[in-house]
């Protein structure tokens, strides 16, 4: 297999990168110290100049005014963008806007593409995702509470839901809910489009993570449905396929995951290799890097963050070539991964930096707030490990019993 990328996307990268040193990256203190809304004018200057740079919603659809990038591209930018938390959103690349665009390009008949697509992409509007329930396990999908009843020609939904990405501020859900509750486990649920200003709609809160609610499109919201009323022409793809329509979302989104929590490790390392050579220890202004230790986490986070990243690349390879599904081991191994090669640096940079680690006067603590969840979201680790071993012995079983 071949990574090798075209000059094409050789030259938006390079763009990339510089823009995110010299504009974006710049932001974090702002970010850090008050999200306001100042911060809001300087993100949308930045916005604007990326549109002027032509590299608005990378991974978006051409006709939609994307740039149309494969997932292995994409995956490339991603790490590129995932170098700041505020990366994503300048790009119109974001969490979950970016899944969602993919579901509404593949399911969406042209109607809710007219309505809610073509705004998404252009960055008009934002939207959440509204699948996880607090009473039911996050990493099965098939165990859900919220229903949506027929009507007449409308859906009423009911129910709780928490951990709606970017629920503060959106202007519609989608919204995975019991739709045929006869039908097998994989056949009950559906998903439906539910502007956020309909009755019925009720962000309770923007759950704290770790101390910090947030605001806007960095949140997860607590959603109570109560008699919610959407006509069924809000029904995405068709009744039923939702628990389908999710699969088919997470495996593409395990990469822009991974190549963003790459994106973090990548700095995470530079700030800790920086940290290292200019603090000194010693009264003859001898550096931390001097120190075996310090090396040793040096060249342990390097190969790490190579290997991850030879992984997911492959991975996204495994996608464009024989879609998620064939390639759902490759997933389940990077999703695990790749969250701990991130945390494992992360954690190391933070010990190297000392007191300062723990502050908010450099964006590490931000990510050790907000990056913990890695191992949780998109299905714990603990499901992907179990999951990928019980394939792996069973290939192995079924391989043994042919040679014999």
């Amino acid at each position: 297999m071949d990574f090798a990328i075209s000059d094409k996307m050789e030259t938006i990268l390079g763009m990339v990168n510089a823009f995110m040193n010299d504009e974006v990256i710049p932001l974090e203190g702002e970010m850090l110290h008050g999200e306001g809304p100042e911060l809001q004018r300087m993100i949308t200057e930045c916005q604007n100049k990326v549109r002027q740079m032509e590299l608005w919603a990378p991974n978006h659809p051409v006709e939609y005014g994307g740039l149309g990038l494969s997932l292995l591209e994409h995956g490339l930018m991603s790490e590129a963008l995932g170098r700041t938390p505020l990366g994503h959103l300048v790009f119109g690349t974001q969490a979950p806007d970016a899944g969602n665009v993919e579901i509404l390009h593949a399911h969406a008949t042209d109607q809710q593409r007219e309505r809610f697509l073509a705004p998404l992409v252009a960055g008009e509007i934002r939207s959440c995702f509204s699948m996880t329930e607090p009473n039911m396990p996050g990493s099965n999908p098939v165990m859900m509470e919220t229903t949506a009843v027929k009507d007449g020609d409308d859906y009423v939904i009911n129910g709780q839901k928490w951990f709606t990405s970017a629920a503060d501020g959106a202007d519609f859900a989608i919204v995975m809910a019991v739709t045929n509750p006869e039908a097998g486990p994989y056949q009950q649920a559906s998903m439906i489009l539910v502007p956020t200003n309909t009755p019925g709609f009720n962000r309770v809160r923007n759950v704290s993570m770790m101390g910090h609610a947030g605001s806007g499109y960095a949140t997860h919201g607590e959603i109570m449905y109560q008699s919610c009323r959407v006509p069924q022409d809000n029904l995405l793809g068709h009744e039923g396929a939702g628990f389908a329509i999710a699969q088919e979302r997470l495996g593409p989104g395990r990469i822009h995951h991974c190549m963003r929590w790459l994106g973090i490790a990548s700095r995470s390392f530079d700030m800790m290799c920086d940290r290292a050579n200019e603090r000194p220890i010693t009264a003859d202004g001898q550096a931390l890097a001097s120190r075996q230790v310090i090396q040793h986490w040096v060249a342990e986070s390097r190969a790490q963050i190579q290997g991850a990243r030879l992984m997911t690349l492959h991975a996204a390879w495994m996608i464009d070539r024989v879609g998620a599904k064939e390639a759902r081991d490759e997933i389940a191994a990077i999703k695990f991964t790749v969250a701990n090669t991130m945390l494992d640096v992360l954690d190391r940079s933070i010990q190297v930096h000392g007191a300062l680690g723990l502050t908010d006067d450099t964006i590490l603590s931000y990510w050790y707030r907000h990056e913990r969840g890695a191992r949780i979201y998109d299905g714990a680790d603990e499901v992907h490990k179990t999951s990928l071993g019980r394939r792996t012995l069973s290939q192995r079983a079924k391989a043994t019993s042919r040679s014999e």
